[in-house]
C-alpha cells in the first residue's frame, strides 16, 4: 500500500508541475495587455482563467485540505475589472501550485481516503478524488489558455518563429 501511495503522491505532484510548466509555455510570451484581452465576446481572457485556476485550487485544496483559511470569490475570478499586473497573476498561480504540491507530498496513505466535502463538488467524497478532479479541471482550462494564446499571437507554439508552424 505504501508503494502505491508513494506512486500516487509523486505522479500527482508531477502532473501539477507539468500543468504549471505548460501554462508558462503559453502565457509567458503574452504581453500584459494580451492576457486581459477577450478575443471573443462570450469567452474569458487568459488572465481571468488564471485567476479562476488560482481560486479553484486555493479553495478546493488550500482551504479544504491544507486548511489555509482561503476565502474564495468565484464570481470575481471571471469578472475582475481591475486587471492586475501579469507578473502578479502568474506569481499567485505559481504559489498556488507550490501549495498544492506541498499538500500532496504531506498526504499519508490514510489521508487520501479521508472524507472530503466542499461547495460545488458533491462527487468528491474523499481527498484523492478532489486532487484528481482539480487536476482535470486545471488541464481543461490550460487547453483553453493554449487556444486563446494561439488566437492572440497567431502562433501554433510559442517557440515557433513563423505563423502557422
Amino acid at each position: 500500500m505504501a508503494d502505491l501511495a508513494t506512486t500516487v503522491k509523486n505522479d500527482l505532484a508531477d502532473y501539477y508541475v507539468m500543468i504549471q510548466k505548460q501554462l508558462h509555455t503559453w502565457v509567458d510570451p503574452l504581453s500584459a495587455e494580451q492576457i486581459w484581452k477577450r478575443p471573443y465576446p462570450y469567452g474569458n481572457s487568459v488572465g481571468h482563467l488564471l485567476l479562476h485556476l488560482t481560486g479553484n485550487l486555493n479553495y478546493y485544496i488550500g482551504a479544504r485540505v491544507a486548511e489555509t483559511g482561503y476565502v474564495r470569490e468565484r464570481d470575481r475570478e471571471f469578472n475582475e475589472a481591475a486587471h492586475k499586473p501579469k507578473e502578479q497573476v502568474i506569481q499567485a498561480f505559481d504559489r498556488t501550485i507550490a501549495l498544492v504540491v506541498q499538500t500532496i507530498r504531506k498526504q499519508s496513505p490514510e489521508d487520501w481516503l479521508k472524507p472530503y466535502s466542499a461547495e460545488r463538488e458533491p462527487e468528491a467524497k474523499e481527498r484523492f478524488a478532489v486532487f484528481l478532479r482539480c487536476a482535470g479541471h486545471a488541464y481543461h482550462h490550460v487547453g483553453q489558455i493554449i487556444y486563446l494564446s494561439r488566437e492572440l499571437t497567431n502562433l501554433q507554439h510559442p517557440a515557433s518563429t513563423t505563423s502557422g508552424v
